[in-house]
């Protein structure tokens, strides 16, 4: 996505997106997750997606093309600043299957998307993800990877990134 067209999508997103702010439960107390979602999808498949905008359906079909696969679903996390973040993790939820694919779209700040090997911490990369850039996380990798995107210990604008999925 171009800049000019990244920076209007980006203001549209954090403006008119209904975020929310998830909990999640670690060693029996539950924690603020440090991050905004919201979950978009085909209404008619996924239970509480919220219905495709133009605007998200507009990128879809862009992203639809350049992964060569059909998705269903797109969820947004807002990253409000260098304390927002998302832990290591791999995306095994059942709804997506055993080979999940994920592509992703982000806009705002640049960040680095940091990838370790599961067995091995010594094996990983980090990528910058640049405003408009697209990243594609294909079948295979969420078993033997995990990913995160840190935070930073400096202040930072907003980050928001589109991950599309295929909910089955």
């Amino acid at each position: 996505i171009d800049p000019q067209a990244g920076d209007r999508l980006l203001e549209r997103f954090i403006r008119e997106t209904p975020w929310k702010q998830t909990t999640q439960k670690l060693w029996d107390k539950e924690y603020l997750t440090p991050r905004l979602i919201c979950w978009y999808g085909d209404t008619n498949r996924i239970a509480g997606a919220l219905p495709w905008t133009p605007e998200l359906q507009a990128i879809r079909e862009r992203v639809e093309k350049l992964a060569g696969i059909r998705f269903n679903s797109v969820l947004l996390n807002y990253y409000r600043d260098g304390n927002d973040s998302v832990a290591w993790h791999s995306d095994k939820e059942s709804i997506m299957g055993s080979q999940p694919i994920i592509a992703s779209v982000s806009l705002g700040q640049v960040r680095s998307f940091d990838i370790r090997n599961k067995a091995d911490h010594k094996k990983h990369y980090s990528v910058k993800l640049e405003h408009g850039s697209f990243l594609l996380m294909k079948s295979g990798l969420q078993e033997q990877w995990e990913h995160r995107l840190a935070n930073s210990p400096h202040p930072l604008p907003a980050k928001i990134n589109l991950t599309f999925r295929l909910v089955i």
